[in-house]
């Protein structure tokens, strides 16, 4: 019988929703009882974050299986010295405590899924001689902070919309808008469509949340599609023209949005179609961006954006993503002629860059000094402007022949030898 009894490992929670991220450090205990004196080889303690594909396809002789790996990190420490003489512990409880900080780095989210997952592990375990070692395991729950990258996710400041064409029986057109295409679990999603049916035909507006995962391994993918909820509209009658609208709920216990893993993506969008019997159903699919509870944050007046690593960002118009264009600055304070003149500092209604200071180091604590000009205030430049100032031409009166060349520019003085 195990002299181990009650091998346990605990950590501190960081928030309400028990989540770490990039950067948290982890502090635990490992607490055990020994029943008598016990040599051991070694007490670790390891945190690691991986991410496992695998699926099988055909059967028989033509069964293949595909697999792929990826490892994030993996951290460990000594709690009891490995030695392979064994360190003798006395009889009792005991108590360890340890400690982690999560590197920094692009690492998806917790996931699992039919064929995959992304799992962040806390382990420890105490090994002995010729016994099995005695292990505990704890899951974490990772939540990414980098798994929205600008380019990729860009909240509209309006509704996102777009249009179908004609359908082949009689002209049936569909156009449709949403309020925004990122989201959190719990969130409602608000969609609109018009519909002009110039058909025979009768048909129903539909509203259908979808998810799509990806598994990948080498060159091989496999994909499934799963329908988190639906709304069925009115029916709409022939030779009409109606508008439908929906307000849709993403469930709250939805996977989100994975796009930044290189063997696993996990992607959604809203499907707005028309179910028309014995016909191809006319569809509209727009992008969804669901972000854990959280990780988004609402604008005033707007709808939801992402958060980037400097804050929320967006929503924003055109123009370099978490940045306004150069069409949302002022117009400038100078008037337009046929000879502009150069615009001084702060013209445009922002402060002009600050010059580049030297790096100072201080002891310790080097910091690069930053200073700033207060709001409104240009900054001089710190070298002088010279202005070129050219002779002015010559004036003659009307009758009056110009000087010849060789009188406004004599020859030098020949050197006689």
């Amino acid at each position: 019988m195990s002299p181990i009894k009650d091998l346990n490992l605990v950590y501190e929670a960081l928030n309400q929703e028990d989540t770490f991220s990039q950067g948290d450090t982890i502090v635990g205990t490992v607490t055990f009882t020994l029943t008598k004196e016990t040599k051991v080889k070694g007490l670790v303690v390891k945190a690691k974050g991986e991410a496992r594909v695998h699926w099988t396809e055909g059967t028989g002789d033509q069964r293949s299986s595909h697999n792929a790996h990826r490892r994030y990190f993996k951290l460990k420490e000594c709690l009891v010295a490995e030695n392979e003489k064994g360190t003798e512990l006395r009889r009792g409880d005991h108590q360890y405590k340890f400690r982690f900080t999560i590197p920094q780095g692009d690492m998806p989210s917790s996931f699992k899924g039919l064929h995959g997952k992304v799992v962040y592990n806390l382990e420890a375990k105490m090994s002995r001689s010729w016994r099995m070692p005695s292990g505990v395991q704890k899951e974490l729950n990772f939540v990414s902070r980098s798994g929205f990258h600008p380019g990729q996710v860009l909240a509209q400041s309006g509704s996102v919309e777009k249009k179908m064409g004609c359908f082949s029986d009689g002209a049936v057109q569909m156009s449709a808008t949403i309020n925004t295409n990122v989201c959190s679990p719990g969130d409602t999603v608000s969609a609109v469509g018009k519909i002009c049916n110039s058909s025979s035909k009768q048909m129903r507006a539909k509203f259908s949340l979808q998810q799509r995962t990806v598994y990948r391994a080498g060159c091989s993918t496999n994909c499934s599609n799963l329908s988190l909820c639906k709304m069925v509209g009115e029916t709409i009658a022939p030779n009409s023209e109606e508008t439908v609208s929906c307000q849709l709920m993403v469930p709250a216990d939805v996977i989100p949005s994975l796009h930044n893993c290189e063997i696993i993506s996990v992607d959604h969008y809203l499907k707005v179609y028309l179910d028309i019997s014995f016909a191809i159903d006319p569809k509209v699919e727009f992008p969804l961006v669901i972000v854990p509870t959280g990780a988004a944050a609402r604008q005033p007046g707007g709808p939801m954006g992402p958060v980037g690593p400097m804050g929320p960002v967006g929503p924003y118009p055109a123009g370099d993503f978490g940045a306004p264009s150069y069409s949302d600055f002022a117009p400038p304070a100078f008037p337009i002629g046929p000879y502009p003149v150069p615009a001084c500092p702060g013209a445009y209604g922002y402060p002009a860059p600050v010059p580049t200071q030297p790096y100072i180091p201080s002891g310790d604590n080097n910091q690069w000094p930053q200073p700033a000009p207060p709001s409104g205030y240009s900054v001089a430049p710190s070298f002088p402007v010279q202005h070129p100032n050219p002779t002015a031409p010559p004036v003659f009166q009307q009758g009056q022949e110009p000087p010849s060349y060789v009188s406004l520019f004599s020859p030098p003085p020949l050197n006689k030898s």
